[in-house]
């Protein structure tokens, strides 16, 4: 499974929300049992927001004092990972 791939697996699997990126990417490892570097996993979320796949992760959530780190695929995303679980089937 490619880096981006494996940004997009763990979006799917479930929620990943974290108060900033690091714990971010530790949950994405944590999902995906992936030993990616961070700076390799920021370069996958990188190239999955280039492509649309993903929103943009660092937001203000209403009524939040601070920006949260969630990942969240776009309706491109969802079709990716189709695609992808359909590739491996």
């Amino acid at each position: 499974m490619s880096p981006a791939e494996t940004v997009l697996f763990s979006a799917w699997k479930g929620a990943v929300t974290a108060d900033n990126v690091e714990d971010g990417f530790a949950r994405i490892r944590a999902i995906t049992g992936s030993a990616m570097s961070n700076a390799e996993i920021a370069d996958a979320v990188a190239d999955c927001l280039r492509r649309r796949l993903i929103r943009e992760p660092v937001r203000l959530p209403e009524g939040a004092l601070q920006c949260h780190w969630t990942l969240e695929l776009t309706p491109a995303g969802v079709d990716a990972v189709r695609e992808i679980l359909t590739c491996e089937s």
